[in-house]
């Protein structure tokens, strides 16, 4: 009876295993080729993103994979082509919050005293705003754009970073060959740079990973409501709210835009949690 057990449970882990794989696997696919239409947008398509090829409202067809808009343009270019911008400014809003976060967090942790202190509280102040209204304030300040945008999601995420790389430090800093590192005659900076900052930012990098999903969600919303790239700029957010108004006939303009973002994000999701798992089996 338990060897009977115990091989059902070693076919339910093989399954599952093979079903986490496939998923994996799924992920990456989704983001290499997203990149690559970042990065040679003319393989995948031969139109251009602002000229009409068409009529008007036409279905998805194989010509048109996402059909086409009511102005004649292809939507798939435009999706094509918006991954460009999309992902640049995901990928400046993740290094904003990065750099500035993990700059605070580590200082803060390293620090101690009334600077952790003064760090931690301007955290807690960041944290108790919603991100989205946080995000339209700096936006509305800094100007409309997708750079202006990317920085206002970048902020969004300082005190998310700050947190977890201070909470990080502290962990760390109290291991035992940290201690032995300044025992054997280390300075503060030399033990920080050698051991404490190597050993402390595998989980936020899976951090960063996840918020790379979660900017490119945040500036497709800002740029669904208008504070993005401006019209006839290809960028996910505004092929979503440019299709809008057709819902009822032409429900393709905003769903298929709408779930390759999701798509994309589920597959940033999916792959931190596969850096952190890992992370969490070495330890």
């Amino acid at each position: 009876m338990n060897k009977q057990k115990n091989t059902a449970r070693a076919d339910f882990r093989s399954k599952l295993f093979i079903l986490r794989w496939i998923g994996m696997a799924a992920a990456v696919l989704v983001l290499v080729t997203v990149f690559l239409w970042a990065l040679f947008p003319g393989l995948f398509t031969q139109f251009s993103p602002t000229e009409s090829v068409g009529a008007s409202l036409q279905d998805p067809s194989a010509a048109h994979l996402f059909g086409i808009d009511a102005t004649g343009r292809d939507l798939f270019t435009r999706a094509v082509y918006g991954a460009a911008n999309s992902l640049v400014a995901a990928v400046v809003a993740v290094a904003v919050g990065f750099t500035v976060g993990v700059s605070l967090g580590v200082g803060a942790g390293a620090a101690g005293g009334w600077f952790d202190t003064l760090i931690m509280r301007l955290v807690e102040v960041l944290l108790a705003v919603p991100s989205l209204l946080l995000s339209l304030s700096v936006v509305i300040l800094l100007g409309f754009g997708t750079v202006n945008a990317a920085i206002a999601v970048g902020v969004t995420s300082v005190a998310i970073f700050a947190r977890l790389a201070r909470a990080q430090v502290l962990q760390v800093r109290a291991s035992e060959y940290v201690e032995a590192a300044y025992g054997s005659g280390g300075n503060f900076l030399g033990v920080l740079w050698c051991h404490i900052l190597p050993n402390s930012m595998t989980p936020v990098v899976a951090l960063a990973t996840l918020q790379l999903g979660s900017a490119i969600l945040q500036i497709s919303t800002l740029g669904f409501l208008g504070y993005g790239a401006p019209p006839p700029t290809p960028e996910w957010g505004l092929l979503i709210a440019e299709g809008r108004d057709y819902v009822a006939t032409a429900w393709w303009l905003t769903v298929l835009p709408g779930l390759l973002v999701v798509a994309v994000v589920l597959a940033t999701n999916k792959l931190s949690r596969a850096i952190g798992g890992e992370n969490k089996n070495e330890q």
